[in-house]
């Protein structure tokens, strides 16, 4: 019986609160929409391209070591709140533990063990994933602009002539990346604005059309601020900055359109520049770059600003 002369014991009211705390984890747990097929993916979507898998088992390795992490921590935290609790017969202070070197030790080594494994396998990843020295089947300078996207596709297409390696249109891509582009490239674009839509899906943006089964390159340029250029389900994304030239290689292996995003805050419209990526046999692809042509499309429009000086510098130094 309580002091006051109730029979209502003191440590219901924390079992009920666990029990309500517990109830809502699993009820967070389960009205996502998920599958058991989406749950091994842990929120991402499902790889398009081949080079995507690494991306997403890093991305599972790491919310496995923050889960174990997790863990190890939360059963600390209730082991000592539970085997440490203030006692009913017992008020005096327990004894105080101070200057313990081998615990010290743990907690300071242990974090930094975990944090050079994480860095050895995302420097190890991201190696991989930013290598540009195979050459590619296609090239596409994607120019990314207030509010929208222009794709310029770099390739011998018949009705079009010129050559996208002197093209004063291209003069902001650095020669590290010209001297992979083929010769006599005339080129077709496709350029959108935001109030753009994909005839097939009716998603907002324009369309860019790519190959399956062949080795893509983006080269990313910008006219005006940071963009960044991101296909959701390619898992894949990096940023389109003016005056620096990033590019970065895939190869995908699913048919289908799918969406892409700017994913860098770069203005009011921000949330407008969204675009749609169609993946299609390689016949195919070669017809709708033909059917550019055909529009009139050819050529190539601004890639945007030419590198600064010290990207010209490391250019340099690269060569």
């Amino acid at each position: 019986m309580s002091p006051n002369g109730s029979d209502r014991s003191p440590r219901r009211p924390m079992r009920r609160k666990l029990l309500q705390a517990l109830t809502a984890g699993l009820v967070l747990a389960t009205a996502t929409g998920c599958t058991y097929k989406d749950f091994p993916r842990l929120g991402m979507p499902t790889p398009t391209t081949e080079e995507a898998p690494r991306i997403l088992s890093l991305w599972q390795g790491s919310w496995a070591a923050a889960l174990a992490t997790g863990v190890l921590v939360w059963g600390l935290i209730l082991w000592s709140a539970f085997f440490h609790r203030r006692s009913r017969t017992k008020v005096e202070v327990p004894p105080q533990t101070r200057y313990n070197m081998p615990i010290e030790a743990l907690y300071t080594v242990v974090p930094l063990i975990i944090v050079s494994v994480l860095f050895y396998f995302t420097a190890r990843d991201e190696s991989k994933l930013l290598d540009t020295s195979k050459k590619p089947d296609v090239t596409v300078n994607v120019v990314g602009f207030q509010w929208s996207w222009c794709f310029n596709y770099i390739a011998n297409v018949e009705g079009s002539t010129g050559d996208a390696a002197t093209d004063a249109n291209l003069a902001a891509i650095p020669d590290r990346y010209k001297k992979d582009f083929p010769a006599n490239a005339g080129g077709v674009y496709t350029c959108g604005i935001p109030g753009d839509k994909n005839p097939q899906t009716g998603n907002p943006g324009p369309t860019l059309w790519l190959p399956k089964g062949k080795t893509v390159r983006f080269v990313l340029t910008s006219r005006d601020v940071i963009h960044s250029f991101w296909v959701v389900p390619f898992l894949m994304k990096q940023d389109v900055i003016p005056g620096h030239t990033n590019a970065f290689q895939v190869t995908p292996n699913q048919e289908g359109t799918f969406l892409g995003k700017c994913a860098e805050l770069c203005g009011v419209d921000h949330s407008r520049m969204l675009f749609n990526v169609k993946v299609v046999s390689p016949e195919r692809y070669e017809q709708h770059l033909k059917e550019l042509a055909e529009q009139g499309q050819t050529g190539y429009v601004p890639a945007g600003i030419e590198q600064t000086k010290h990207e010209k510098n490391r250019e340099t130094n690269v060569l």
